[in-house]
């Protein structure tokens, strides 16, 4: 269920940050030509997330993993002022945090302390983003074990068939690179280059700031205006959003010595905006557990079936199992699908996920950390940040028909992916459809 589960957190930071009664004391300002959200708590933990926007739009093919690469160098290569030991002891020091990660949407520089240590870690936090060495031995460091990482999840098919699914879903677009990068792309990478990125994009024009604690408003702006000091405007950015469509079903199987198959599909999805994003959110759950309970509990044809609604830049719904009988799965699926779009779902089911919906999004953004990864998404997302202010009422004025109506226009044609034995499997039954009608109701 990692996949299912993550998708769901991915999906409450893209929609829900705080009960609007929590939220209103959130504000906004421009400090030096970047926005700063901030969100006052009544707790001691102090949360600062630094967002370079684009992800995977702000490199080429030939250079995936280079922002991955730089987000971990920024505190495992060193300072201007500090050595990776000694930046690391004074972290240690007062158990605070400051590290980065790249994602396909973003990346970001994430801080992390009690409020009495905030003078003593921020220093720390600034030094790490506008002052990093990339020290040539250290960066040889990280790369190799990055290099290690990648192959290890070579052999993990979980890992393997979503990289393969984007691979060929995405082809030629943005969301086929793969942030994490290759091993002959890292290979060739070194601190220079990667440093000489990593200036390129951390610039005013690609920058956000997410504050979460209990600080006064002129010490926030004080402090990120003289972190801001020395860095560039940059070129003029905007993020980009691609919508995805299948026009038509199609089959691409890997030969790979398992245990089992794995079957991944990859459909269309509403942007985040489109007016049905939430209809469809609520829709890819109830699927979720239809799914779940035709192949695996009334089948037996999967320990862990999956399906997700993983929204982005380029957002698209996914299935995906494990099988010893692609073909029977499918025709599960088929006629899972067929079902839905010929009944729709049951004003039950929706009613118990509207609520379910809910109450999920308040227990999972109860920290400072998740709040604030919650806003990062709302604003690169959605250029609202505020959007959550709305999304109990937005989520309770959903009909039935909202919900069916969204289902049905976005799950239709699959690219689907195979990895395994390729005499367990019969192409055509994706491609062409397992169900014995004379017309396919999926249309576009």
């Amino acid at each position: 269920m990692k996949k299912y589960l993550f998708a769901i957190l991915v999906a409450s930071a893209a929609i829900y940050t705080q009960p609007a009664s929590a939220q209103d004391d959130a504000y906004e300002m421009m400090v030096s030509g970047v926005k700063v959200i901030v969100q006052p708590t009544k707790n001691e933990i102090v949360e600062v997330q630094t967002v370079i926007k684009g992800g995977v739009q702000n490199y080429t093919p030939q250079r995936i993993g280079i922002e991955a690469l730089a987000m971990t160098a920024l505190t495992e290569c060193g300072t201007d002022k500090r050595d990776k030991n000694n930046f690391k002891n004074e972290l240690d020091k007062v158990s605070a945090q400051v590290y980065g990660y790249a994602a396909k949407n973003y990346a970001v520089i994430r801080m992390n302390c009690l409020k009495g240590d905030f003078d003593t870690v921020w220093p720390l936090y600034v030094e790490a983003m506008t002052e990093p060495k990339f020290d040539a031995t250290e960066f040889d460091r990280i790369k190799k074990v990055t290099i290690t990482r990648l192959k290890s999840e070579q052999s993990q098919p979980d890992v393997a068939i979503d990289k393969f699914a984007d691979s060929i879903a995405f082809k030629g677009r943005n969301y086929a690179k793969d942030p994490s990068g290759s091993v002959a792309t890292l290979s060739k990478l070194g601190p220079q280059e990667t440093k000489a990125y990593y200036e390129s994009v951390f610039t005013k024009s690609h920058l956000l700031i997410v504050v979460v604690g209990n600080l006064d408003r002129s010490a926030v702006e004080s402090k990120v205006k003289a972190m801001l000091g020395g860095v560039k405007q940059g070129a003029p950015y905007a993020f980009k959003k691609e919508f995805f469509r299948p026009y038509k079903n199609t089959f691409n199987a890997e030969a790979r010595e398992l245990a089992t198959n794995y079957v991944e599909g990859v459909t269309s999805g509403p942007l985040p905006g489109a007016p049905d994003y939430d209809a469809f959110s609520v829709a890819m759950r109830i699927f979720a557990n239809r799914h779940f309970l035709d192949v695996r509990t009334n089948n037996g044809l999967s320990y862990a079936p999956q399906s997700w609604f993983s929204a982005g830049a380029t957002s698209a719904a996914r299935f995906s199992v494990s099988t010893t009988q692609p073909d029977k799965y499918i025709a599960v699926f088929d006629k899972l699908v067929d079902k839905i779009k010929t009944e729709g779902f049951k004003p039950d089911e929706v009613a118990d996920m509207k609520v379910t919906y809910l109450t999920g999004f308040y227990y999972k953004n109860e920290t400072n950390s998740a709040q604030a990864s919650s806003i990062v998404s709302n604003e690169v997302l959605f250029n609202n940040w505020k959007r959550s202010l709305s999304m109990m009422a937005d989520i309770k004025k959903l009909t039935l028909t909202d919900v069916n109506n969204a289902f049905r226009k976005y799950i239709g044609n699959t690219i689907w992916v195979y990895q395994g034995d390729p005499k367990k499997v019969t192409p055509t039954l994706f491609i062409n459809g397992s169900l014995k009608k004379a017309d396919n109701p999926v249309s576009h």
